[in-house]
């Protein structure tokens, strides 16, 4: 499912960002936003909940933008064409929203085991990346020591 994997890139970027690998250190470019000065330097000198805040609306816009039209193409595609043909769209009918873009390079095959071990460790990347936002912005409310990073 698309959301199991969005929670998964959200795992990845507050990891990146809590080990220090943010785009300061490895983006040709010294901006994130010239016309706000914001720099990337900025956002990673900050915990991953204030950089995300400290993203201009235009850049919350372009993410939106990006993720809406994954959605759209996912709602309106089957096995990788338009379905113009339908009364309604694939992504509605049952058995829809899969997730599956037709995005395979390596060619792997898909089983019903790897389709659940993906579903099962995008749950736990919503689990991790809820837990680890509450971490960061109610201090307390997650009952473990802090990590050493």
């Amino acid at each position: 499912d698309v959301v199991e994997g969005e929670a998964m890139l959200a795992v990845t970027g507050f990891a990146f960002h809590k080990l220090g690998l943010t785009f300061d250190n490895i983006s040709p470019h010294e901006y994130l936003s010239v016309t706000q000065g914001i720099k990337f330097a900025d956002l990673a000198a900050m915990s991953p909940v204030d950089a995300i805040k400290a993203v201009p609306p235009e850049g919350m816009a372009q993410m939106f933008l990006a993720i809406t039209a994954v959605e759209i193409y996912e709602l309106t595609h089957k096995d990788g064409k338009l379905a113009s043909d339908e009364t309604v769209a694939p992504g509605l009918q049952p058995g829809g929203l899969t997730g599956d873009l037709g995005w395979n390079p390596l060619g792997i095959e898909v089983t019903d085991r790897r389709r659940l071990s993906e579903l099962q460790n995008g749950r736990a990347a919503m689990f991790a990346i809820s837990a680890w936002v509450a971490a960061e912005t109610i201090p307390g409310s997650v009952p473990f020591p802090p990590l050493p990073w």
